[in-house]
């Protein structure tokens, strides 16, 4: 890693031409730029994950700390390939003036004719399509689990601000629980009545899951409350007998239907590197995320 102090966005363009230059590979096969807009605290842990999820989406990656908005505009930056790394990296931190437009320092470090996604991996603006840098962008990730307080609030204002490109990961760790449960539905046809959920107290991937079961199966959606971790239990009631799925270590699941034998299936709390990974698979509107958000922004919220 190269430190780049006082410096701008030129110098850092200039820098990553000269470290693939060293890496002897002048064109390193990245498919899109990742910017991740991070407080200082969790900034570390933020480039970790997204570094392995370069694995699987060779990036360039922008880690941008925007600092205090005081005084004279300065950018420092830390440059660099490798170390694990399948694309470029820089870690950008801004202190002054410059922190009121942060866009003005990404904006010529993305790269020409590809994606941009951009991850708030805390405290999002509450309007991500609506945010300097989160207009630079087509894809906008945000995590209402990784709020601080009221993740009610945070997924409820999360779906409210909705508009195409946005997306949470509180609803990318639904999608095991959602292809369970519709494959359960696929292959007995059979007619749900009433739907309940039991979750941690405070779940917003619960949230996101009653609201997507009632917008689609048109029934109240009950929810108790268990200690976790995360949802421990979805049942479906049909007129043959509930479909239940219950997991309360985390880790695997008992899959019950009407007619057949419980079965074991692997259902594990997935890691913060593999639910990034998931979301830069699609740059296209998730639909079905847009109708549930749309339907949970309707819907009462409870704190």
């Amino acid at each position: 890693m190269i430190e780049l102090t006082d410096t701008n966005a030129a110098a850092i363009a200039a820098e990553f031409v000269r470290a693939r230059t060293r890496a002897g590979s002048p064109a390193m096969g990245m498919v899109m730029t990742l910017v991740i807009a991070a407080e200082e605290e969790v900034a570390e842990d933020a480039m970790r994950a997204a570094r392995a999820a370069s694995h699987e989406h060779p990036a360039r990656v922008l880690g941008v700390i925007l600092g205090d908005g005081r005084g004279h505009p300065v950018v420092n930056a830390q440059v660099g390939t490798g170390s694990g790394w399948t694309g470029e990296t820089a870690l950008i931190r801004l202190q002054g003036e410059v922190v009121k437009h942060p866009e003005s320092v990404v904006l010529p470090l993305l790269l020409p004719d590809s994606p941009v996604a951009i991850w708030w991996p805390a405290h999002p603006p509450a309007d991500p399509a609506g945010d300097p840098l989160g207009k630079l962008a087509q894809r906008r990730i945000t995590d209402a689990a990784a709020a601080s307080r009221n993740k009610t609030r945070a997924i409820h204002d999360q779906c409210k601000a909705y508009a195409k490109g946005n997306t949470d990961l509180a609803w990318t760790r639904l999608t095991p629980w959602r292809a369970l449960l519709a494959a359960a539905l696929d292959q007995q046809h059979l007619k749900v009545t009433a739907a309940a959920i039991t979750s941690e107290r405070i779940s917003p991937s619960a949230d996101l899951l009653g609201a997507w079961l009632a917008s689609r199966l048109k029934v109240k959606v009950a929810r108790s409350t268990s200690r976790g971790p995360g949802i421990t239990e979805v049942v479906l009631e049909t007129r043959e007998g509930p479909i239940r799925i219950s997991r309360s270590d985390g880790k695997l699941a008992t899959f019950t239907s009407p007619g057949s034998p419980d079965r074991p299936v692997a259902l594990k709390r997935r890691e913060l590197p593999e639910l990034l990974a998931e979301e830069l698979r699609r740059l296209d509107e998730d639909d079905i995320y847009a109708a549930t958000a749309t339907y949970l922004a309707r819907s009462r919220v409870t704190t």
